[in-house]
């Protein structure tokens, strides 16, 4: 009698640290912990009841995410984000996501348009539960997906060390009604201008979502600037 060969696991399950990397980024996503704000071990270990070890290897990690900065004799804080760093960021998305959105508007298949377009109703699902863990994977598939359609690898290696940052600027924008059109909006254009197979309207429809996000954030971090 033959053995029957082991399943395939198709996704690895989240280990411990994944799990408080995730609860830890979302907190400072959505303000639970201010900019500024000390993460202090103990109380972290008790209220997510886990090691001090996890604790720190989860700091380290989100450190090298830019949520999180080690000051001399005060030990980990959460980032302040200002409008310089906000603006090199948007700048940076600007030159990768439209490379990327014109790109795989050029290789669109049917197959891509049907993943696209799935990874759109991932997207507004995200925005009507309105919690930043969910909004946050929701809105990784979806750019994911765009480059992934582009073949443009490297450059999506590059956008996910910035994610929580980008995360953070969309969180905040998000929240925001002086904005020239909602964010889901912007996301619906994106998607039918790349899957209508058309590279220059794929761009100018990024270009058009970068513009309204850019000018909020820049509003709202000099707000913030002057009441701190």
């Amino acid at each position: 009698m033959t053995t029957p060969p082991l399943t395939r696991i198709q996704q690895p399950p989240a280990t411990l640290r994944d799990l408080v990397q995730d609860r830890m980024r979302e907190a400072i996503i959505e303000g639970h912990f201010k900019p500024g704000e000390r993460l202090v071990e103990r109380p972290l270990c008790e209220q997510l009841g886990v090691s001090r070890t996890v604790i720190r290897e989860t700091i380290r990690y989100l450190e090298a995410e830019g949520l999180v900065e080690i000051l001399p004799g005060r030990g980990p804080i959460v980032a302040r984000m200002s409008w310089d760093d906000a603006r090199q960021i948007y700048d940076i998305r600007r030159m990768l996501e439209t490379s990327a959105a014109m790109n795989c508007a050029e290789r669109m298949t049917p197959d891509l348009a049907k993943r696209l377009q799935k990874a759109l109703d991932e997207l507004k699902r995200g925005f009507t539960r309105k919690t930043p863990g969910a909004l946050f994977k929701a809105t990784s598939g979806f750019y994911g997906t765009i480059f992934e359609g582009a073949g443009h690898a490297i450059a999506w290696e590059i956008v996910q060390r910035l994610n929580g940052r980008i995360s953070r600027l969309r969180m905040m924008t998000l929240s925001s009604s002086d904005r020239d059109q909602p964010g889901p909006d912007h996301m619906k254009t994106i998607c039918e201008s790349i899957v209508s197979g058309d590279p220059e309207a794929a761009r100018a429809a990024v270009n058009r979502h970068l513009d309204d996000a850019t000018a909020v954030a820049e509003r709202l971090l000099a707000e913030e600037t002057q009441t701190e």
